[in-house]
Order: structure tokens, then sequence, then C-alpha cells
């Protein structure tokens, strides 16, 4: 086993940790970030195949580092996984790819130990955590149940129509990535249900330049959703755990392809088929569970890292308990953009600064201190 001693660490090569890599290589602090993708960009590459991001290119991009889309086009999650990567390599940063950090505890000294899944050790004075929103899907706790004849699986775990059995498809969960998989089982032939409460829709389509730029303003009313408004806390507090609002598909879009919208899955029957609020029993070959993902964190071995309700205890993503410990992409690090591209960069900005503002100031102090002592002396 080896153990390496680094100033600082980011965990997670994704948008989050490449925006921070890139502001901290520009302060000129050595940094290694960890990746558990054999490629900068994988996780985007595991996603379903028919994924296009509703990000503009404009909102989507690292400063300085241009897409190679239009202007007013969306990347898909190919693209965007090809453009993580070329990120990394623009801004420099040393990527320690294949490598999962299995657990994050502290040594007796306070700093940081990373034990990673290759058998070595990490020892950091600062760690930036950065390993996505969506690793960790969300189940009804019925899901378990489910007659076992019938396919079921999580979006995250979807990647084309290949994936589905034979007849019908029920979808669970009406967000946008419930729609696309909806209308994507449609078009290949299958009756398709969707089921689940409607999360609004962007009026306007935004695969034209006039719903582009219309869209910028949906993103700048998100990021303007911050955690020290009061609006931007009530609508925390009432959103947590929904889908965003439909912001390339329509309910027009879904009439047209065919399929059918229904309400809420209450549970399951006797037979371990789904059921409707109504009392419905959904026949279906397939299931595929779009009720939403959360980041998995069960690898910080750090108590005083999460609150009693077991969640971060951070304030604008520097934990408040441990001292140069911080996260960026948490959902509702700061604001509702906050896990989403164009919330990031401001995000990992705050971070940055606030670690090493803190790191300068406590070297002040310091050197004030042996200077006093000097003097006394």
């Amino acid at each position: 086993m080896n153990t390496t001693t680094l100033d600082t660490v980011i965990i997670g090569a994704g948008a989050a940790g490449l925006h921070t890599a890139r502001l901290l290589a520009e302060r000129g602090i050595d940094v290694e970030v960890i990746e558990r993708h054999a490629r900068v960009g994988d996780a985007w590459r595991e996603r379903y195949r028919s994924l296009r991001l509703f990000t503009p290119r404009r909102w989507a991009e690292l400063p300085r580092i241009r897409m190679g889309i239009g202007f007013f086009d969306y990347p898909t999650g190919k693209q965007f996984a090809d453009y993580l990567e070329q990120c990394a390599a623009a801004i420099g940063a040393r990527v320690r790819l294949s490598t999962s950090v299995e657990r994050l505890s502290l040594t007796d000294d306070g700093r940081f130990r990373l034990t990673l899944s290759t058998g070595d050790d990490i020892v950091a004075t600062r760690v930036v955590v950065a390993a996505g929103a969506h690793e960790r899907p969300v189940l009804p706790p019925f899901a378990a149940d489910l007659d076992p004849a019938i396919r079921a699986m999580h979006s995250l775990d979807y990647h084309g129509p290949e994936d589905l059995a034979p007849g019908p498809v029920l979808v669970v969960g009406a967000a946008n990535s419930g729609t696309d998989i909806a209308l994507e089982a449609a078009a290949s032939g299958h009756a398709t249900t969707l089921a689940g409460r409607h999360p609004g829709q962007v009026p306007v389509s935004i695969d034209t330049p006039v719903g582009n730029l219309v869209s910028s303003v949906f993103i700048r009313r998100l990021r303007g959703l911050t955690l020290d408004t009061d609006r931007g806390r009530r609508f925390a507090a009432a959103n947590r755990g929904h889908g965003v609002n439909l912001v390339r598909n329509h309910l027009a879009d879904l009439a047209r392809a065919g399929v059918r919208q229904v309400g809420r899955i209450a549970g399951l029957g006797a037979d371990g088929r789904p059921v409707l609020e109504d009392g419905e029993r959904m026949d279906a070959a397939t299931v595929v569970w779009c009720t939403g993902s959360l980041p998995d964190l069960r690898w910080i071995d750090i108590p005083a890292a999460f609150g009693e309700d077991g969640e971060v205890a951070h304030e604008r993503g520097i934990a408040t308990r441990v001292p140069g410990l911080a996260f960026v992409g948490l959902p509702f690090q700061y604001s509702v953009a906050s896990p989403t591209l164009m919330g990031m960069e401001r995000d990992a900005a705050h971070v940055v600064s606030c670690l090493f503002e803190s790191a300068r100031a406590a070297r002040a102090g310091r050197a004030a201190t042996r200077q006093g002592a000097s003097v006394a002396a």
C-alpha cells in the first residue's frame, strides 16, 4: 500500500469537479482529482443514449472552453461527456482514473485520509466532494415486491429500447427523464403508460432560437431561487424530492405519441402488479422507475459531516463542523440550480474562495502569533 500526501483532493471529475479544479488551477494550487470511471465523462456516457441536455451551450460550458456545437444547440449526453474530457485536458487537471474512494475519514492530526479502491491511501489537507447528485436510485418502498415476472429497472440503469421486454411499458415518474423514456418506448412500438403527477412545463419549445433565448429567462429564475431568500427557501421546502418542470417535452408531445397518462401509483396488488390511486390495476411487461436519485455519500466516515437528519451539514457547500471539507453539486446547495450545469460554477467559486481564504487567514494568524512570541522574547 502506498500513501500519497497532497494539499487538496477533488472527488469526482464531472462538471462540478472540473469547475472546482479550474478555479484551483487559476490560484496555482496543486490538486488531484479522483474519478471512479475509466474516462472523464463516463457518467454521462452511461446514461440512456437518446439523452439530450436541456441546458443551452452557453450555460453548459466552462469559461473559455468552447463546446463544438452550434450556439443554439443542446448537447447530447455523449457530446457533453466528450466535452468534459476536453475540459480536463484544457485545464491540465491531474485525474486519477478508475479509482473509487471507498472511505473518507480523519487522521489523528485532523487531515483527511482517502482509502482508495486500488489499495492505496491519500492524506490531504482539504477535500472537495463533487461526486454527483444522481448516484443512488430512489425507489418507492413497495418496488422490491413487484411481480418478478415484470422486468424492472431504474432510469439510471436504462440505456435504450433494447432494455424493454416485449409488451406494455409502465414508466413511473412524469418528470424529464420519465417523459424522455416514455416517448422513446412509444416510438419503439410499446404500448406505454406514464404514471405520476404532472410537474408543470416550460410553455415554449426550447429547440427553436426564440425558445432557446426564452429558456435563459427560466434558467436565471432558477439561479435566483437561493436559500438566502424567503422565496428560495419556500421553493426548496415545497419541491424537495420532486422533479423540475418539463423543459423539452410537453403533454401534447405525449398525447401525439400515444402515451397514456395516469395518476400516481399507490402500491401493489396481491399479485405484485402496480395499482393506481383510483384502484386500477396496471398490466406491464416492463416497469421503469423514474422516481429520482440522490448523491451517494455513504463512504464518508466522518459523523460530524452530517446533521441529525442524515443530510450533509454545510453552509453553501462548506462543511460546518469539519474544517477543510467542502461539497459542490449538492441538491439545493445554494439555489435550485445548484446540482445543474448552470449552477455549479457559482457554487464552486464560493467553495474555493472560502476554503482558501480561511486557510490564508489561519496562516496569517499563526505567523502573527509567532511574531508576537518573538517580540515578547
